[in-house]
């Protein structure tokens, strides 16, 4: 069963997340095929942007609970994500929660439709949003994540967009789109290499200095009794003893 589908059109690579069975989460076999495709992606010489899309209502519901990827293996996915010597434009029409919102901080550009919720739920089942903070707190208001963060409540596509977590949002997501992709399209290959060389700078920075202390947190905290209760709470739809 194939996860991420591949299409392309006039230069552009769209990559859609297809793993309705679980919402599109990260899982380790999704990791792994997303990886791949971004690495032939950036071997591609007619690909000069990649698009990350989503079959569903949901783009992504974070961490797979039954199957997660290692810590360490989404960093090395959201890295590759900043890396590729190739623009990478998030195309969003449904719900992002959690890991799904790291996927969205690690991209160039990140459109949404009107529609579109998020929320970092990782308070909830008695984690924190650790290797996903690489991307978003260079790039994210932080008094914002801070509420977001430590709440876990939902907003919206209006609110995404103040905060920096989306480029731009509006009703139709194709019609905010289109003026993007032609952009990108009327761009040298080596003009956007080189500028978003100049634009991730300081986002790898935060990768060389903290990547392995905050997988190390992320693998001490999935594996503590209160995310054992938490993702079991989860899984059950039920509260956990936590809530008052």
């Amino acid at each position: 069963m194939t996860l991420v589908q591949r299409s392309h059109e006039r230069g552009i690579t769209t990559l859609t997340l297809d793993s309705p069975a679980n919402r599109n989460a990260l899982s380790a076999a999704l990791v792994a095929e997303l990886a791949d495709a971004l690495k032939q992606c950036g071997k591609d010489r007619d690909v000069r942007a990649v698009v990350l899309t989503h079959t569903g209502n949901t783009f992504c519901a974070g961490a797979d609970l039954r199957y997660p990827p290692q810590p360490k293996a989404l960093v090395r996915l959201l890295k590759q994500i900043i890396e590729l010597r190739k623009p990478v434009v998030a195309r969003i029409t449904g719900h992002v929660r959690a890991g799904g919102l790291g996927l969205l901080g690690a991209c160039d550009i990140a459109v949404a439709s009107a529609e579109a919720t998020f929320a970092f739920t990782e308070v909830r089942i008695g984690v924190a949003p650790a290797v996903i903070s690489l991307p978003l707190l260079p790039r994210t208001d932080p008094r914002a994540l801070a509420r977001y963060y430590l709440t876990g409540e939902d907003f919206g596509s209006a609110e995404a967009a103040r905060i920096g977590l989306l480029t731009a949002a509006g009703s139709d997501v194709d019609e905010v789109l289109e003026p993007v992709l032609d952009g990108l399209r009327r761009a040298s290959p080596q003009g956007l290499r080189e500028t978003k060389r100049l634009l991730t700078a300081k986002v790898l920075e935060s990768f060389h200095q903290d990547a392995g202390e905050l997988a190390g947190l992320s693998a001490r905290l999935f594996a503590s009794a209160d995310a054992r209760e938490g993702m079991t709470a989860f899984l059950e739809r039920r509260d956990p003893p936590w809530v008052l």
